[in-house]
């Protein structure tokens, strides 16, 4: 049987362990900037599966992650760290791992195997067809994350299947297609490695273009972030004092009248009324900072 690009070891690994640490890491580190290069020729569909996944948060669906292993790790990490980035509700973002909790603890096993787990799973959570999965595997035949795309199709969900092996079973089914078609491995079939590296690197450009969508950045900031704990406060601040150009003293005191919010504590600074008008300007513009900046503006010159 022929091996798959990601079961295949990587032909610079010959005689690997009898070289200088120097050596290995400069190798490891090339495999690692050759996979990051194989994310490069997937900017279209990126940009699909991004502009779904911002309609479906927009439309108030779920965005749900589907994966195993250390597909699994990837999925989990992008999805954990949406909701405090962004501002998006926790509730929306929904992450089934296979094996779940116990997985954290054994990654390895039996869990990946576990179809029906994996269609229990997209039931239990009440996907419907106004959400969006995300399935990601570096094999693209990891049974969970087939079974999980078979159930949540049943359901009338959008699909982005994510695998680092093209013409792949992952991909039947997908409205959105991301093939990342990283080298063979430098240790073979630990995909944790060159495959992760890639994953990680398309979830990150998918989720940060959604956002954009979705009006949560702003000249490169985070203006949606949600300020739980005194580094972010902190980093809230210099946001609004660095878009609206007022001191960090200022900045402060706007989001403690604006209730914590970065995006109206910026309208506020640009001389809303009130925190009431900051919150029907953005309502009026999607939450976009940018049109409501120039309707406030607008709105100041007739007044």
């Amino acid at each position: 049987m022929d091996l798959t690009r990601t079961e295949q070891r990587n032909d610079r690994a010959t005689g690997l362990d009898e070289k200088s640490p120097d050596a290995v890491l400069r190798l490891l580190l090339d495999a690692q900037m050759d996979a990051a290069n194989a994310v490069s020729n997937q900017m279209e569909s990126i940009a699909d599966a991004a502009q779904i996944a911002a309609e479906t948060i927009a439309a108030g669906g779920k965005l749900a992650y589907a994966a195993a292993g250390s597909s699994g790790l990837m999925a989990l990490a992008d999805a954990l760290e949406i909701p405090g980035t962004y501002g998006i509700p926790p509730d929306k973002v929904i992450i089934l791992i296979a094996g779940g909790i116990a997985s954290l603890h054994r990654l390895a096993g039996t869990y990946e195997d576990d179809a029906s787990q994996a269609a229990r799973d997209v039931a239990d959570v009440g996907l419907d067809e106004s959400d969006c999965l995300i399935a990601v595997s570096a094999s693209g035949t990891t049974p969970y994350a087939l079974a999980a795309i078979d159930e949540a199709k049943k359901r009338g969900l959008k699909i982005i299947s994510i695998a680092n092996n093209r013409d792949v079973p992952i991909f039947d089914n997908a409205d959105v297609a991301i093939t990342l078609e990283t080298p063979a491995e430098m240790v073979a079939g630990s995909t944790r490695m060159g495959a992760g590296t890639a994953q990680k690197i398309a979830l990150n450009l998918l989720s940060t273009l959604m956002a954009i969508h979705l009006g949560h950045v702003h000249d490169g900031y985070m203006v949606n972030l949600v300020a739980d704990n005194i580094k972010l406060r902190e980093r809230a601040a210099r946001i609004v004092s660095a878009i609206s150009r007022c001191d960090l003293k200022e900045a402060a005191q706007f989001l403690h009248a604006s209730g914590g919010s970065v995006k109206s504590a910026i309208l506020l600074a640009a001389g809303a009324k009130d925190a009431e008008e900051a919150r029907r300007i953005l309502e009026s513009n999607q939450q976009r900072l940018r049109p409501a900046l120039s309707e406030l503006k607008e709105g100041l010159g007739s007044r």
